[in-house]
């Protein structure tokens, strides 16, 4: 008995001592963390661009709105106040939102929208992420001049796992419309057809030289000889995948989305709205002035796009000052045609993860959904020439498995499902297309027409999710980017045509895949992703955008 009392006494003492050990690996985890709080008022501010000015919507007057840097582990406390006219909801687009579901942000999707005068405070950890991520309204089309940079570098002692950079640059590329964009998505809502292009492209918020009244404040990115700094590109646009490149440099691609990737070399980007690149760049050129520049990639025939460029300058510190009364001049950047999909293929397939990674091999949820655009018959009653403006007479809508979603107006989905809540929703969602068809050849015009509706489909917690997403040629085809709240995912491969089980399942990379919160599906083509549902409460894959009207 004594014998066993002191096995007892030596196994209680053991456990103590690892117990203590694990409780101090947690608190040193812990200790660097900070809570940080800032203030978001949301206002109408009068900005200037392309010589008008226009009375925009801005976070605390500043367009684009503030950055927020934070450190992994970090918690971050924002009161937002809506000072505007219009409902607002604020989306953390790419944090995952750990058991914070209620402060991602989808207006109607997880909460209802801030009215005119009210406050809320989203409260939300940033976990297992570093890179760049960034934040915009969330509802309808404020997030044209409603949006930011969130910099989430490593927690402090740890290291980058690239040579630390000299310098950091945030470049947020987005949209400027010669008008409200609010007022453009009414009138395309009220008519039926596609909204009015962007008058330009912008490079933290500004046109840069090539566009009228804007040369004097264009974006400079300084960089000195020999040193290599981290440049770090956000797609804030509203409708439009971009190219990006910097004249005579060449990038070495670190991450994506906030998650580190196996570096490579190119000389453009190509980034679909919503998603995010970290390059490093070296100084390795004469000293000068170098074009930093963005334009459309404009994959959908036909349809219109905004074919202006917009250019940064990346301004070596000991380049030349030109002789007194001569331009400065700036070395001219390359940029692929609008319509280049092989260099937007050949990027998109670049990303590796940095690291071999642990990738469910066994899947409970196999889910197969189109993306792309449809068709409503012009309602009875509506006049035909004011409100069904699209083709032959109808209105564009998007449609993902021939369903179209319909926002509810007066309780959040989030809201709905916890207080059990009827009516708001159906769990009906369909797992697979109504009907199978030749997804990106001619497609019957009976097919253009999906069902309108509130419509979910539900995952138990923990089950291993893989979603095949294909596009249509519905309309016209062209590269969706779809965007999954609340998640990254495993992107194991993409390709062109329709997604054939038997024969593209060979081209699955389950070694290295991308983690991204975006994916780009190519133009009449098809991306696989994988993910565990792993975080409890409400969440929406959505067509982040179209050129058309949208669901997200």
């Amino acid at each position: 008995m004594e014998a066993f009392n002191n096995a007892a006494s030596k196994s209680f003492s053991t456990l103590f001592f690892f117990g203590l050990l694990f409780l101090l690996a947690n608190f040193l985890l812990f200790a660097n963390a900070k809570v940080q709080s800032h203030e978001f008022v949301v206002q109408e501010t009068p900005v200037k661009r392309l010589c008008n000015t226009h009375n925009i919507i801005t976070v605390n007057g500043q367009y684009p709105g503030p950055t927020i840097e934070v450190n992994e582990g970090d918690t971050l406390e924002i009161k937002v106040t809506n000072k505007a006219q219009y409902n607002l909801t604020i989306h953390w687009h790419g944090v995952r939102q750990i058991r914070t579901a209620w402060s991602d942000g989808p207006e109607f999707i997880t909460q209802c929208p801030l009215k005119p005068g009210a406050s809320y405070t989203y409260r939300f950890t940033i976990q297992g992420q570093e890179g760049t991520l960034w934040w915009h309204a969330h509802s309808s089309w404020l997030r044209a001049t409603v949006y930011g940079g969130l910099v989430i570098r490593p927690r402090e002692g740890t290291p980058y796992p690239f040579t630390k950079p000299k310098r950091e640059s945030l470049l947020l590329l987005g949209e400027w419309w010669n008008a409200n964009p609010m007022d453009v998505i009414k009138e395309a809502t009220r008519t039926g057809g596609a909204p009015n292009v962007s008058d330009t492209f912008t490079i933290n918020g500004q046109p840069g030289d090539f566009q009228k009244c804007s040369s004097k404040d264009t974006t400079v990115v300084p960089i000195d000889s020999g040193e290599t700094n981290l440049i770090r590109v956000v797609n804030a646009a509203l409708n439009q995948q971009l190219f990006f490149t910097i004249a005579n440099h060449k990038f070495t691609v670190v991450g994506a989305d906030a998650s580190y990737v196996k570096p490579f070399t190119t000389s453009v980007l190509m980034l679909g709205p919503g998603q995010t690149t970290d390059v490093l760049i070296t100084g390795d050129q004469p000293p000068a002035r170098y074009y930093i520049a963005a334009r459309a990639y404009a994959s959908a025939q036909g349809a219109q796009f905004d074919n202006t460029t917009t250019t940064a300058i990346l301004e070596y510190k000991t380049a030349p000052c030109p002789a007194k009364g001569a331009p400065v001049k700036t070395l001219q950047a390359t940029l692929p045609a609008y319509n280049d999909t092989v260099t937007a293929t050949a990027f998109t397939r670049s990303f590796r993860s940095a690291k071999k990674v642990s990738l469910p091999t066994d899947v409970d949820e196999n889910l197969f959904i189109t993306v792309g655009l449809g068709l409503q018959n012009c309602p009875p009653n509506a006049n035909k020439a004011q409100n069904c403006q699209g083709p032959n007479g109808t209105r564009f809508t998007a449609s993902m498995n021939n369903a179209s979603f319909v926002l509810p107006s007066t309780v959040s989905i989030l809201q709905a499902h916890k207080q059990g809540i009827p009516g708001v929703f159906t769990k009906d969602f369909p797992v697979a297309p109504p009907v199978k068809f030749d997804y990106t050849g001619n497609v019957s015009r009976s097919l253009w027409q999906p069902e309108r509706g509130t419509r979910v489909y539900p995952l138990k917690y923990g089950a291993r999710v893989q979603i095949v997403l294909q596009g249509t040629s519905i309309v016209t085809g062209e590269n969706h980017p779809i965007h999954l709240h609340g998640y990254d995912f495993y992107i194991l491969a993409e390709g062109f045509g329709n997604f054939n089980p038997k024969t593209d399942t060979a081209k699955f990379n389950l070694v290295d895949p991308p983690l991204r919160n975006t994916a780009s599906v190519p133009v009449n083509g098809w991306t696989v992703i994988r993910f565990v549902a792993d975080n409890p409460g409400e969440k929406n894959i959505s067509q982040q955008s179209t050129k058309f009207l949208n669901d997200s």
